[in-house]
């Protein structure tokens, strides 16, 4: 007699496909203009373009529309003189790459006095009916701008929600000089 085994089995696999989730996408960003005029209104230079929004800036954003952090609802404009790097870990207290520029004749940061934001994609924020003026008071170079929460001029306290270096290199400015800086920021939900 023989004695034959059967073996059987079988053998399943399954896998579960979807579609990839829609995650919506908010891009953040902010503009620096810079007009330079001499001592009788002609203009020297221009500077224009976009700013690193910096970590302390994001979190700015998202722990005040979306947690119960306080809104500032005042904010500060500042020149940067010496420069070597602005980074995403720059805050008032700590930017090693940068120093502020403290050579004009306002006691404090000008204040940045902004409009009403747009209802459209983009949102868009400025201070372009209310310029920010710095009546320059010595011989200085500038090499860039910043946002900040804090109006004391030359202080290291506040929080600092944006920095641009000038693309073009650091920009020559003399006692009776008048910078004009216009900050632009924008949302756009993709």
């Amino acid at each position: 007699m023989n004695n034959v085994k059967a073996i059987a089995g079988d053998s399943v696999d399954a896998a579960v496909i979807r579609p990839a989730t829609e995650i919506e996408q908010v891009h953040a960003g902010g503009v620096f203009h810079i007009l330079c005029y001499d001592k009788d209104g002609n203009l020297k230079w221009e500077e224009k373009g976009p700013n690193l929004v910096v970590d302390t800036g994001l979190q700015y954003m998202v722990s005040t529309s979306l947690d119960a952090a306080a809104q500032t609802t005042v904010w500060y404009l500042g020149l940067i003189s010496t420069l070597t790097s602005i980074v995403g870990g720059d805050t008032m207290a700590s930017h090693a790459g940068w120093t502020e520029d403290t050579t004009y004749s306002q006691a404090n940061r000008p204040t940045a006095t902004f409009g009403t934001a747009t209802t459209a994609n983009p949102s868009v924020l400025d201070n372009s009916a209310s310029v920010a003026v710095f009546s320059i008071n010595g011989t200085t170079t500038i090499n860039g701008a910043f946002l900040t929460s804090n109006n004391t001029k030359g202080g290291t306290t506040g929080t600092l929600f944006s920095a641009k270096a000038f693309t073009g290199g650091a920009r020559s400015v003399i006692s009776g000089d008048t910078l004009n800086v216009t900050y632009t920021f924008s949302l756009t939900g993709t």
